[in-house]
């Protein structure tokens, strides 16, 4: 369904472009559009494989167990009916870490195993479960202490001073989580008194 909006508003934009009479504003957009992609990949990618590096580096030394072993407390507590050893855990937890990292590509695969195995503790049904909903909006509200996305970018437009954004990005994205985990608890408790 989103092909067909993307379509469908490139084609409104180049037939609206036709009858305005700017056409050539809109190929040179495009021409500089994918200059400034290429330009963007290049500086996110170096910085990607950095901190990929770094993550690898922390999992091959034992850290991220010692950190998944710190959160553990608490995420069996946002997440009571998912078992201690079960591998939706794992997969949460480690999700958890590399949003804390700003690693969001390398946290998406884990992301999307970690619904898989909830799911399967679900039955296998088409509705979301508690611990669903809960990792959802946990890992869309994710902590993130080293915003390496926008650090990358700032970087890639010669900021003088990328890395300025890491204290403002803490403060937002911890009041972000303890909001979402509010609202999560607040509509499950109200609905849990209703049924």
């Amino acid at each position: 369904m989103v092909n067909y909006i993307w379509v469908g508003m490139t084609v409104i934009g180049i037939v609206f472009a036709l009858f305005n009479g700017t056409i050539e504003d809109v190929n040179r957009a495009v021409f500089d559009g994918a200059k400034e992609a290429v330009t963007l990949c290049i500086g996110l990618i170096s910085v990607l494989v950095f901190w990929l590096g770094m993550m690898r580096i922390a999992e091959e030394s034992g850290l991220l167990e010692k950190l998944a072993k710190l959160f553990r407390p608490l995420v069996k507590i946002l997440f009571p009916e998912v078992p201690v050893q079960h591998p939706a855990m794992g997969y949460m937890l480690s999700n958890m870490i590399s949003n804390m990292f700003g690693l969001g590509n390398a946290a998406t695969p884990l992301g999307i195993k970690a619904m898989e195995e909830l799911k399967k503790l679900n039955g296998g049904k088409n509705s979301a479960s508690r611990s669903m909903v809960t990792f959802l909006a946990i890992n869309t509200a994710s902590i993130t202490i080293i915003p390496t996305t926008v650090i990358a970018i700032r970087m890639t437009y010669h900021s003088t001073s990328p890395t300025e954004i890491v204290v403002p990005t803490i403060i937002a994205t911890i009041l972000s989580a303890i909001g979402a985990v509010l609202i999560d608890r607040y509509f499950y408790y109200r609905r849990s008194r209703k049924g």
